[in-house]
């Protein structure tokens, strides 16, 4: 582990900073989760909230939140419909303006992520993982984070994991504070909500060749 996920601040200063903004921000977003769960409530047949459990610090799963964008509709074999005909205009809004993620600042209080840190992605990556990006494990994962703000879903599955080993390797209160100014502008550009061609993101399948590194923007 580096010296960075070590210090001080990524032992005891981060989740200070976690809980200080996490609880007002979760109070505030009441009065608009709760309309917003009932419109989607009414578009998914009674279902809103998305529920998965996800890797976090050291790998270890929690039960992971987000508001429900996508219909569950089947076809006649009982497959789901593929993502694109599943996200009514209302879902995609939601994604589009990152309200989904809403409810991950109770997540957020319960200790399972970060403000900021690698997003939680599935359960079925980890033996997918090259050694050196399974380190992205390293801290606790985050509702944004250095990916995110250089690319989000719009940069290959390699050049995720290089910015989540970057920001393991430079964790700093600076560059924290740096990544949410950021993201503050990136949800009013909504820049890099899906993948070039696809409705959501397509899935991580393993890597062929080594990711980029050093990642600096």
């Amino acid at each position: 582990m580096s010296a960075a996920a070590t210090s001080w601040y990524a032992r005891r200063g981060k989740r200070l900073l976690d809980v200080a903004l996490a609880a007002p921000l979760l109070l505030l977003a009441v009065p608009l989760l709760l309309p917003l769960a009932a419109a989607l409530a009414v578009q998914n047949n009674g279902a809103w909230l998305f529920r998965q459990q996800r890797p976090g610090l050291h790998g270890r799963v929690f039960m992971f939140y987000k508001l429900q964008t996508m219909t569950n509709q089947r076809d006649a074999q009982g497959q789901l419909l593929p993502d694109g005909a599943r996200l009514p205009a209302l879902g995609r809004w939601v994604r589009t303006t990152s309200l989904d993620e809403l409810p991950q600042l109770w997540n957020v209080l319960c200790g399972d992520l970060s403000l900021i840190g690698p997003r939680p992605l599935l359960e079925q990556y980890l033996p997918l993982y090259s050694p050196e990006q399974a380190r992205r494990h390293a801290v606790r994962p985050g509702i944004t984070g250095w990916a995110q703000i250089n690319g989000r879903n719009a940069i290959s599955w390699e050049q995720k994991f290089a910015y989540d080993v970057w920001y393991v390797d430079h964790l700093s209160f600076a560059l924290d504070l740096r990544i949410l100014a950021r993201t503050i502008g990136g949800v009013f550009r909504a820049h890099g909500i899906t993948a070039p061609g696809q409705a959501t993101t397509t899935a991580f399948t393993g890597s062929s060749s080594p990711p980029d590194q050093s990642p600096t923007a």
